[in-house]
């Protein structure tokens, strides 16, 4: 049986605050959306400058439109650090979003940063599990893995997305939700993150790269077709659609 790979739309804009204002509207979008069909909204986010792009959302007339009580934010990978250091994917997004919009504080799940990287990764499947017998996150009906409403990437030069490294043995990973990394080739070191069943098992991804630190990746993954290696941002393909949102200078070699 063939893979059906899901719609690809790739939106090249003038610049990375263009790219901020169509993500936001993207983003709400969506929440309306999924609050109107399922009466929740499961989104995911990841580290990066991906918080400082959403941060039309904590405008007008986002802020005041936006059901976020509805919301239920949830983390691509995190780096095995207290949440209170700089390298902490809770603080960036906490920081730079979460304090800023009324999310119920129940409904934000940060991973447990008192455990080690192996119990963190279990502690966080087992949480998402319980969701998904409450049926806040869906099932994809054609994995049976968890189907979150929207995951927010990003990409690195290398081409990684979450914690999942070029040539790396998680890409095979394919019965575990959540697992856990100790030799990430980018520090920190320890790292729990999703793994590609999960993520192909979304709804929707968005893609977010701005600026010149990733543009050999963005021309390999979209551009280039003569390349035999498959880098992880290759291997993203949601169940309903997958969106990038690029600036001109992150596509200036496509």
């Amino acid at each position: 049986m063939s893979e059906v790979k899901s719609p690809v739309n790739v939106n090249i804009l003038d610049s990375e605050e263009v790219v901020a204002s169509e993500l936001s509207k993207y983003v709400a979008d969506l929440s309306d959306k999924f609050v109107r069909e399922r009466g929740v909204f499961t989104v995911v986010l990841s580290g990066g400058y991906l918080i400082q792009n959403l941060r039309k959302l904590v405008e007008p007339p986002y802020s005041n439109s936006i059901d976020w009580s509805k919301w239920h934010v949830f983390w691509l990978d995190e780096r095995v650090v207290p949440r209170d250091h700089p390298d902490s994917n809770y603080k960036l997004a906490f920081d730079g979003f979460l304090s800023k919009v009324p999310i119920l504080i129940g409904q934000v799940y940060a991973i447990n940063d008192a455990l080690s990287p192996e119990g963190a990764a279990e502690d966080y499947e087992t949480r998402i599990r319980k969701l998904v017998e409450s049926n806040v996150i869906a099932t994809s009906q054609a994995t049976g893995f968890p189907k979150f409403d929207l995951m927010l990437l990003g990409m690195g030069p290398d081409g990684h997305v979450a914690s999942l490294f070029p040539g790396h043995p998680l890409l095979k990973e394919h019965k575990k939700w959540v697992t856990f990394i100790k030799d990430s080739p980018k520090p920190p070191p320890e790292r729990i993150t999703f793994t590609f069943p999960v993520i192909n098992s979304s709804a929707y991804i968005a893609l977010v790269v701005c600026g010149c630190g990733e543009v050999n990746a963005v021309k390999t993954v979209l551009g280039d077709k003569s390349t035999t290696d498959v880098l992880p941002a290759q291997m993203v393909s949601p169940e309903d659609e997958m969106t990038w949102f690029l600036d001109k200078e992150a596509a200036s070699l496509l």
